[in-house]
């Protein structure tokens, strides 16, 4: 409690610091718009701190099922607090300058004998403001459009790999990959059913789905099993685990209701048609040939548990098959399939959200997400193997997407 105590006082300082350039702006201007101004900034942000702080006191924040309050308050504050970021060096180097300049001229005049009349510190400039400012309704706006729609924006990433060894049947073979939902973070029940028929436009041959069905609690899952039950592939539906699927993150009254939950969110995947994989793999057959698709259980690194087991799931399988793994971790690529004795041809995976918040254009993607995860968003491939990272479908904690948008992957396979 006390680091959220730290947290909040220093944003009320970023608060005071930032609206010195509100007034530098605003200087010169009509008193009735220079209060719009001053109201509008500091009512905003006042009935936010009250707001979170009181929830944090009252205990409103406990982790559990219902997170929307949450939710909302959290993407409020980042709303608040992204603008300033990038508005900070802006009058941070203004004030450097502005102390050079006030200690250079007090140091002449100390020489000089002379009286200092001017002030030490000199007027901010307002074009200095202006620039900071402006850059800093850039992210404001984004996020903003990121609240209320980028975090429903699914976009198809269709990737095209190829391996010599793969089976002459499943030349062409497309599998479609989705990851992420996080079922109690939806508020929108229109949109996620679009973003569901468009994953079943793709026709794929293979459905899989790559982990974290949930956010903390099974029942989450209850207005959605009906919805996500329309899912269709003529090949079949895979599904494993991710980290917030085991209810770790929940406080539960006792040890039994947590297995309860467990083992209904093990029933809820057979009621939307998965077939879920636990550190085991089954055969996908296509004109007598067959690929090995595994599936492990939630396996990371930075403190995530570790319940996956690579070699469980591979027990049975020849070098020679052609294999792809479902392994909701990207962590676990590096950490263990990469240098396994078992040529693993792809491993799909998920769990990174690509942060939610990035830029992604042609050519160019980057978010702060890539110096936590080597493998964050897309394909990777080191030694003949590869890796795809699923973006999400749902997201979680900050409502919305910003630059890194839901993503619905269609992997078409090729022999060459």
């Amino acid at each position: 409690m006390t680091k959220f105590y730290i947290i909040t006082f220093i944003w009320i300082l970023i608060d005071f610091y930032c609206f010195q350039a509100v007034k530098t702006v605003t200087t010169n201007s009509r008193p009735l718009t220079i209060n719009v101004v001053n109201w509008t900034y500091w009512l905003f942000d006042v009935l936010l701190v009250s707001s979170i702080l009181f929830c944090a006191i009252t205990g409103q924040f406990k982790v559990g099922p219902n997170q929307g309050l949450m939710h909302i308050l959290f993407g409020l504050m980042i709303l608040s607090l992204a603008p300033k970021i990038i508005l900070l060096p802006f009058l941070l180097i203004e004030d450097i300058i502005r102390i050079i300049n006030g200690t250079y001229t007090w140091a002449v005049s100390l020489r000089t004998s002379e009286v200092k009349t001017t002030p030490f510190f000199s007027d901010r400039r307002k074009f200095v403001s202006q620039v900071g400012l402006g850059l800093a309704a850039i992210p404001f706006f984004g996020i903003i459009y990121g609240l209320m729609k980028g975090k429903y924006e699914y976009r198809i990433h269709k990737v095209k790999l190829t391996f010599k060894d793969l089976p002459e049947a499943f030349h062409g073979f497309k599998i479609t990959q989705l990851s992420d939902i996080h079922s109690g973070s939806f508020d929108n029940k229109v949109a996620v059913e679009r973003g569901i028929a468009l994953a079943n436009a793709q026709k794929s041959d293979l459905l899989v789905f790559t982990g974290d069905l949930v956010n903390n609690s099974a029942d989450e899952m209850n207005d959605w099993i009906e919805s996500f039950s329309e899912l269709t592939a003529p090949m079949g539906k895979y599904s494993i685990l991710g980290n917030h699927d085991y209810g770790d993150y929940t406080q539960w009254e006792s040890e039994q209701l947590k297995t309860e939950n467990f083992e209904r969110l093990k029933e809820v995947h057979k009621e939307i048609g998965f077939k879920l994989l636990l550190n085991q793999h089954v055969k996908i057959e296509k004109d007598n040939q067959t690929i090995s698709l595994l599936g492990v259980e939630n396996w990371g690194l930075r403190g995530f548990h570790q319940y996956g087991d690579l070699d469980k799931a591979l027990e049975g399988i020849h070098n020679d098959e052609f294999k792809l793994l479902l392994s909701h971790d990207p962590s676990h690529w590096g950490a263990q399939t990469l240098d396994h004795e078992k040529h693993i041809h792809l491993t799909l995976s998920g769990h990174t959200h690509g942060m939610q918040f990035g830029i992604e254009i042609p050519g160019f993607k980057w978010s702060p997400i890539k110096y936590i995860y080597p493998q964050w968003a897309g394909a990777y491939e080191k030694n003949n193997k590869y890796i795809y990272v699923n973006r999400g479908f749902g997201f979680l904690g900050f409502p919305g997407r910003v630059g890194i948008l839901p993503e619905i992957t269609v992997i078409e396979l090729l022999r060459g």
